[in-house]
């Protein structure tokens, strides 16, 4: 496309229109991704030297875990999310963001409510359970601001000039729906009007499946497909076809349909229709996680294979990997005869991990780095880093969610067999290890992450500085001028 036609300046200029609310996005989530995984790497810590935080209460397993997965899931991976939303509507639209002070406000308040979560649950005020450890302070700041920045996106969706709805957009204003809705329903029930004894666990169970499986698969699929099908600026896009698009929109109703229902562990003390009814819906959500998994390479197919530089196609397909096979590990937890194995053990821990981090974010920071340059109308200020950041993330998930998934395993078959449980732990340490090292991978690749979105930020700022001085230097040149001028004519006239 021509830079000077009107059409690209116009694409330009919705771009622009994004640019102060990604940054506020994409840096405080860059942030928190480093102070996540930094924490985690500390709670890992405690496993290898139980005593090593013995006289600091702030930094106990039971405070930096919970810590260390509030601030990658609510500090990262919600705010990237939107933001990513919100420059697909724009680009889906063909329209400017619309109201972006909401996006602006939004992003600080729901920084400022995961700051306050977190120093909460470090004091020892967490709420104990689990993905809703934030008090009511945190958690009225986390709502408020995801309905800002969801008005800003549902604005710009409605001012669309193509009518027609790509695919993108069913999973992506679905997860505008989705999480307000079992974020306000879970607080309320635990929080402000709790219900009691075991009906509590059954709130949170549900949350967790709803949130930590269905929501982040409308988030990461949806801007996925944004990306293997392209969009209206993209020269090669070739759209979904009509066999594509029924089978995305198979996937999607079967996964909102079937992973709404799953969450109540097996070995769950609770009536026993409840593990039945999960059961089942773990069982039906094999079919949208296979329907992904054959529109992903029916995609690569139609546009061909494209060189692996941690670009969004790239990070989509393995991400899209991590997904089924996260979604398989989510099946056999609900499946009656597995469940029971592996449910107590690091398995779960693992499928959860690779869900979040293996999947959700990689395709994020893949399509982050992708729509930067475009907004910031400059490149990557690192652009070598975002490869290198890639395969630490692939090669860090890969050794932190696996060693956990192959130890989990042998963890509950040894649990079975009623071993010792101070000889299963020990069996489970070398596991462990392997895993700790695979979070450093993935502390080094958010580092690297961020050192780019920060690098942007310095970068646009220093030239937004250079024409505001530039600016205010203006009227002094143009009265030195007009002296000179003066002075001249002067001259000539005598």
């Amino acid at each position: 496309m021509n830079p000077t036609s009107p059409e690209s300046q116009t694409g330009a200029t919705n771009a622009a229109s994004c640019r102060v609310p990604f940054l506020a996005l994409f840096g405080g989530g860059a942030l928190w991704l480093v102070v996540g995984l930094t924490l985690a790497i500390l709670a890992s810590l405690t496993f290898h030297k139980p005593d090593i935080f013995a006289n600091c209460a702030w930094l106990t397993y039971g405070r930096l875990q919970p810590a260390a997965n509030d601030a990658i899931v609510y500090g990262f991976c919600v705010p990237a999310a939107l933001g990513v939303i919100l420059w697909i509507f724009c680009q889906l639209s063909e329209s400017e963001l619309l109201l972006p002070l909401l996006p602006i406000v939004g992003a600080n308040l729901w920084h400022l409510g995961v700051f306050v979560g977190l120093i909460e649950i470090l004091i020892g005020g967490s709420t104990g359970f689990p993905s809703l450890e934030f008090q009511r302070g945190g958690s009225v700041l986390l709502f408020a601001a995801f309905l800002l920045i969801a008005i800003s996106a549902f604005a710009t969706f409605g001012a669309r000039r193509r009518r027609e709805l790509h695919p993108s957009h069913w999973f992506l204003l679905a997860a505008l729906f989705w999480f307000p809705w079992i974020y306000s329903t879970a607080n309320l029930f635990l929080m402000a009007w709790p219900v009691r004894g075991v009906c509590q666990a059954v709130v949170d169970w549900w949350f967790c499946a709803n949130f930590l499986f269905v929501w982040t698969a409308l988030a990461g699929i949806g801007v996925g497909l944004f990306y293997l099908f392209g969009g209206p600026n993209d020269e090669e896009a070739t759209g979904p076809d009509d066999n594509q698009r029924f089978l995305t929109l198979f996937s999607f109703w079967t996964l909102i349909l079937f992973g709404a229902w799953c969450g109540i562990p097996q070995g769950a003390p609770v009536p026993a229709w409840l593990p039945a009814l999960s059961a089942v819906g773990a069982a039906l959500t094999i079919l949208p996680i296979l329907t992904i998994a054959s529109v992903a390479l029916r995609a690569v197919r139609t546009r061909g294979a494209a060189p692996c530089r941690g670009g969004p196609r790239c990070s989509i397909l393995f991400g899209t990997a991590f997904f089924v096979i996260s979604g398989i590990m989510f099946v056999a937890l609900g499946c009656p005869h597995i469940g029971p194995v592996i449910e107590l053990t690091w398995f779960a821990f693992a499928q959860t991990q690779l869900q979040i981090l293996g999947f959700l974010t990689i395709v994020l920071c893949g399509a982050i780095c992708a729509l930067m340059p475009r907004v910031m109308g400059f490149d990557l200020v690192f652009p070598r880093l975002a490869r290198v950041r890639h395969w630490l993330f692939i090669s860090g998930i890969v050794l932190f969610a696996g060693a956990l998934a192959v130890g989990g395993i042998l963890q509950g078959l040894k649990l079975q067999s009623l071993a010792p449980f101070a000889t299963v732990t020990a069996s489970v340490l070398p596991f462990y290890r392997v895993s700790t090292t695979g979070l450093l991978f993935l502390w080094l690749g958010a580092l690297l992450f961020a050192l780019n979105i920060f690098g942007m930020t310095l970068k646009w700022k220093l030239a937004r500085l250079h024409s505001c001085l530039a600016w205010l230097r203006a009227p002094e040149e143009t009265i030195a001028a007009a002296d000179t001028a003066a002075a001249a004519g002067n001259g000539r006239a005598k």
